[in-house]
């Protein structure tokens, strides 16, 4: 299966770190907080539907939390 994106495409990642025009980074971080509005009814489904998955998606974000 190939490997699919997360909320970043590449170019996207690329964006935030400073390597796009600051059109394109603007634009980006637009792209990205509409993602996390879709985020939100996600967590709702895994919520009800698959708790185990929500659970691994929570371990990630909040040992990347601490890492940082």
């Amino acid at each position: 299966m190939p490997q699919g994106r997360a909320l970043l495409t590449e170019r996207e990642r690329e964006a935030l770190a400073g390597e796009a025009s600051d059109s394109y980074y603007h634009k980006t971080r637009s792209y990205f907080r509409n993602r996390l509005d879709e985020l939100e009814k996600d967590l709702d489904v895994l919520a009800e539907h698959d708790p185990e998955l929500l659970e691994e998606l929570q371990e990630i974000v909040c040992k990347n939390n601490q890492e940082n």
